[in-house]
């Protein structure tokens, strides 16, 4: 199979993170929860991994890093932890349903919403962060990138508009973590949510926020924290605050070795391979007749995303023939973000979207190409 869905998942993991989810499972106890050598043991590697996910996002210390189980569990706690009656709160229609729909359920809360539209490109207008702010605007809640589009939002422009303003910036870092660089206190982002398993290349079941220092985000669940076992209430400090119950030690492991290898590697050479096999394969598909390709490429410094459509045909049947006829994988239909669907104007038919990770090749691209080409050939 050549496996072109990178931005659902990265199916190739680097072998150190095989590694140390494999010695993890076989030694770790439970972190904070005694005082065996297995459980210290287990907190030690946790705390290790909050250093080296502090250091890569810039964060001012390891307290302040979090773990959750993906992003949408960031996001939820993000959103439902800051937002209360009566606040106003800004988005975008390129959001994944991750953001939007605890959005939705705020608003039912009464939470004023307001989603900034996107043009047919998928992009959005800055000033219009600026254009609806209201005296009780409480936060802006922004994707770094588009996960159907590919396309960047400049965070740090974002975060001087919410920082100029007084309000929250909370960011999805979903697509872009891993690949691109995000310096927390530069871009002034208030809380950063990520998962590890997509750019980051760690485990599924693992991911995390940031909450900037000051910052007191309500939780999500509340129950065993391994400290102040007497107290009726959930611990109020950081990380604690947002850690409810034991941690997935194994994949958290697997995801400090994920780190490492970024590291070494290094994200810049990580996303120009990425970009480069995603240029390649845009050349090779825009020009071909009945071929509809959405998202902006006036610059290659973007995701590495490209979403496109075959004439009139529904995009899963598209992908199941790519992957039955061709046995490449991509990822079809709405892609969990309806309102960007709606801009683009294939809420109908959906999409199929080419997602490129570095360990693909050269002969992946040209066989998508191909596989592209000749099934656009069956329309004309």
């Amino acid at each position: 199979m050549i496996y072109l869905d990178n931005a659902a998942t990265t199916i190739r993991k680097p072998q150190a993170v095989i590694d140390a989810v494999t010695f993890a499972m076989q030694s770790m106890g439970n972190a904070g929860r005694g005082f065996n050598d297995a459980s210290l043991g287990a907190s030690r590697i946790i705390y290790e991994v909050r250093e080296k996910l502090a250091r890569f996002f810039h964060a001012e210390n390891p307290k302040q890093i979090a773990f959750t189980a993906n992003s949408t569990e960031s996001l939820n706690i993000a959103i439902k932890g800051t937002l209360t009656l009566g606040d106003h709160v800004i988005t975008t229609a390129l959001e994944h349903n991750s953001v939007l729909r605890p959005l939705y359920e705020m608003e039912e809360a009464g939470v004023e919403l307001t989603v900034l539209d996107s043009d047919r490109q998928g992009r959005i207008r800055y000033a219009d962060f600026k254009r609806n702010i209201r005296k009780n605007t409480k936060a802006i809640v922004c994707t770094h990138g588009s996960n159907l589009t590919g396309n960047l939002v400049d965070i740090g422009q974002v975060g001087q508009i919410a920082a100029d303003y007084g309000l929250l910036l909370i960011v999805d870092a979903s697509q872009t973590a891993g690949a691109f660089p995000i310096d927390v206190q530069e871009m002034n982002v208030d809380i950063l949510c990520f998962t590890g398993h997509k750019g980051m290349l760690g485990p599924q079941g693992t991911g995390g926020l940031y909450v900037r220092p000051g910052l007191t985000v309500r939780p999500l669940k509340s129950g065993g924290s391994g400290v102040q076992t007497y107290n009726k209430s959930h611990p109020s400090e950081m990380p604690t605050a947002l850690e409810a119950g034991t941690l997935n030690g194994h994949g958290i492991a697997g995801l400090g070795a994920a780190v490492d290898y970024l590291l070494e590697t290094g994200i810049d050479a990580i996303r120009g391979r990425e970009q480069a096999l995603m240029r390649r394969f845009y050349e090779g598909v825009k020009g071909i007749c009945g071929v509809t390709v959405y998202g902006d490429f006036s610059s290659w410094e973007r995701c590495p995303i490209v979403t496109l459509n075959i004439g009139d045909y529904d995009s899963s049947e598209v992908s199941d023939e790519l992957l039955t006829t061709y046995g490449i994988s991509t990822r079809s239909g709405g892609h969990c973000a309806p309102l960007m669907h709606k801009a683009l104007g294939t809420k109908g038919q959906g999409a199929v979207r080419f997602s490129f990770s570095h360990y693909n090749t050269e002969g992946d691209v040209d066989a998508a190409i191909q596989a592209v080409t000749e099934l656009a050939s069956e329309c004309v």
